[in-house]
């Protein structure tokens, strides 16, 4: 059998969910006689990551301690290296007490049903301070035009902590029954196909050929096995592309441009954080969990407007203990199509280029091409995977 890369501070998966039926089952009776919270958007996606093995080691929601360590120093207070805050924040938790045992109700499906049963460890307030200290730490910023920043203070700022049992993975098994997958699924896949060497690829966007290509390039310079394109079903901020969208451009363009059985398409259901380098740790401990050995991370991974340096998400990789994680990155740079060369190059690698040199279009150019039915440069965009593209934007207007 083929042995995987190990999870995440921990020798096994730790996925949440209560798979065994019977248990699932009882737990659901117990929760609907529980006291019922309607969490955030952002907690719901937490709980789903957690039961999907994606937060492997993690239990549960954490405490403010914990918090306040992953922001200041990368680790929980035990000491295990983690990026990102996993709260269950709320703004009222007057009728809850420690010990309380809570049902966590969903707010991504109609009639808000249960999504997890919560055990309550402590319950705990933030002060101002404190909020906008770990906002300044996690987002690089307190602007509250910062969609991340916006979506976090608008939770509150009392943090429920404690373990979690799951009940179901909420809407995104439902919505996206072809491309969700946990991370036991990934590592199954992984296995079943023998990969000793992966490649993840992180997107929240269509794949153009600069993507494409930079997969391409990954896997022929690590000698890797298999690509394993990995992306986000969860909210996103307006303007974004829907996931169907993004799901169908995606497998039309592996089923066209990459040989059989080299790539896995796959999404997961979690809430961009667009947190910038903190999140591409995030992204990199999921990974890892999901048995990936090497990462892609290009340019202004996990960034929005100008919040964050080109390629800060790549620095911060360097500023981590070297065994924080096992999970390899490959550092890429920008990628365009060279008329020089004529393929698509990574402009670092092309000094003596000008910008004439490279097709090289903004995102605001090319939805203004695709909503007026013009399909961008073949250069750009595989004509199949434009069409599914403008389809969409016509539909829109």
């Amino acid at each position: 059998m083929t042995t995987l890369i190990p999870p995440h501070g921990s020798n096994t998966l730790k996925p949440l969910f209560i798979a065994d039926e019977s248990a699932r089952l009882a737990l659901e009776k117990e929760a609907a006689n529980l006291p019922g919270v309607l969490i955030s958007s952002a907690t719901a996606g937490n709980a789903v990551m957690l039961a999907a093995g994606y937060f492997t080691p993690l239990d549960g929601f954490m405490t403010k301690a914990d918090a306040i360590s992953v922001g200041e120093s990368f680790t929980t207070s035990s000491g295990l290296f983690w990026p990102t805050p996993v709260l269950n924040l709320v703004s009222d938790a007057t009728e809850l007490n420690v010990g309380d045992r809570i049902a966590l109700k969903d707010p991504n499906v109609d009639g808000e049903p249960v999504l997890a049963v919560q055990h309550i460890a402590s319950i705990e307030v933030f002060s101002d301070e404190e909020m906008n200290t770990l906002t300044e730490q996690v987002y690089g910023t307190t602007d509250s035009e910062h969609p991340g920043v916006a979506e976090f203070r608008a939770q509150g700022n009392i943090a429920i902590a404690g373990p979690v049992q799951v009940l179901n993975y909420s809407y995104f098994d439902k919505e996206f029954p072809d491309t969700f997958r946990t991370a036991v699924d990934i590592r199954e896949s992984i296995r079943e196909h023998g990969w000793k060497r992966v490649v993840a690829f992180q997107t929240r966007n269509p794949m153009h050929r600069a993507h494409e290509e930079l997969c391409h390039m990954a896997m022929d310079r690590l000698n890797a096995d298999g690509l394993v394109i990995h992306m986000l079903l969860g909210k996103l901020k307006p303007g974004d592309i829907p996931a169907p969208v993004r799901d169908a451009a995606i497998r039309k363009m592996i089923e066209l441009y990459f040989p059989a059985n080299s790539a896995l398409v796959t999404g997961y259901g979690f809430d961009m954080l667009y947190a910038g380098p903190r999140e591409a740790l995030l992204h990199a401990v999921f990974r890892q969990n999901m048995g990936a050995t090497h990462f892609i991370i290009g340019r202004d991974h996990a960034g929005v407007g100008d919040y964050y340096e080109p390629f800060e998400a790549q620095e911060i990789f360097d500023r981590i203990p070297k065994d924080a994680l096992k999970i390899e990155l490959f550092k890429a740079d920008h990628t365009a199509y060279s008329k020089k060369l004529d393929k698509v190059v990574m402009m670092n690698e092309a000094p003596d280029h000008t910008k004439e040199d490279f097709v090289l279009l903004s995102g605001t150019a090319v939805r203004e091409m695709l909503s007026e039915g013009k399909a961008p440069p073949v250069e750009f965009s595989r004509p199949e995977v434009a069409k599914i593209l403008m389809e969409h934007y016509q539909a829109q207007s």
